[in-house]
């Protein structure tokens, strides 16, 4: 897709969309382990449930901000999202055995699924545009 074309106007492209969508799943998700995980905290280990809530919120929210960049088509938002599909890779390369094969396999699909739609050539022209001011628009 020529990124000068009238469709690139109207939005990101689909496989950035997809990739999109996943990002902002996988941030709910790890934002939902963050909150289950405060629920779970007791006196014996509470440094380490608070920061582990801490970290699992912020990085969920993070996701979810950066899925939100990228269906906005922010340049900004491709580089954490690249290095969170590396981060989830290696998340399923250790649950690759045992009961938790299955676990890893579908966290692997998800990451692959958005690297693809990430580094896409349509994907790439339409977060190598320069930053839009939206409200210059309106």
């Amino acid at each position: 897709m020529d990124p000068s074309s009238p469709r690139s106007q109207e939005g990101p492209p689909p496989p950035l969309e997809v990739a999109a969508a996943l990002t902002g799943i996988q941030g709910l998700v790890t934002a939902m382990l963050g909150i289950t995980e405060a629920a779970s905290v007791n006196s014996d280990r509470l440094l380490m449930g608070v920061t582990t809530t801490l970290f699992f919120t912020a990085y969920g929210v993070g996701l979810m901000f950066c899925a939100w960049g990228m269906h906005r088509a922010r340049p900004w938002s491709r580089g954490p999202v690249l290095f969170a599909q590396l981060v989830w890779l290696g998340i399923a390369w250790s649950f690759r055995a045992g009961a938790t094969t299955l676990l890893a396999v579908g966290l692997a699909i998800v990451a692959a699924l958005v690297l693809a739609g990430l580094l896409t050539p349509a994907s790439l022209a339409a977060l190598d545009r320069p930053e839009r001011d939206d409200d210059a628009e309106h």
